[in-house]
């Protein structure tokens, strides 16, 4: 299986659970000219959402979101793992995670539906290095 994992920034910024919300958020990012990653939205109590930003280019969003005066927390790392699609296509990573006694505390994946993937793993800030020495960088 083929599959190129790296260190990615993101950053995320909390906001009223209400429709709308994201939509705001993106077009703004879309107008600024931000291109991301990826992009996640977890509910974090009954009337919030944490709405996290993966840019491909984080010293472009520090400064286009400071000029905007859009408040964001990080940037704090994570792992993106894009690759061939295929049955236990997440085994090998994780085995090469556990034998290096990593944590992954979060992870969010999702296939094309065309043959490939793309898998954000959380990882404690104290355990990256050995991390990204497990899956060899």
């Amino acid at each position: 299986m083929a599959c190129t994992v790296r260190r990615v920034d993101y950053f995320y910024t909390t906001t009223t659970d209400r429709p709308g919300e994201a939509y705001k958020l993106l077009t703004m990012l879309e107008e600024l000219g931000i291109y991301l990653l990826a992009f996640t939205a977890v509910p974090t109590g009954p009337d919030s959402t944490q709405l996290a930003l993966f840019p491909d280019e984080t010293h472009k969003l520090l400064h286009e979101a400071t000029q905007a005066g859009l408040k964001l927390e990080g940037p704090h790392q994570a792992l993106l793992v894009q690759g061939d699609d295929e049955l236990g296509a997440l085994v090998g990573i994780h085995s090469k995670l556990y034998q290096a006694n990593v944590n992954v505390y979060a992870a969010t994946g999702v296939t094309d539906g065309d043959g490939s993937f793309g898998y954000l793993l959380y990882i404690r800030p104290e355990s990256m290095d050995a991390a990204v020495e497990a899956l060899q960088l």
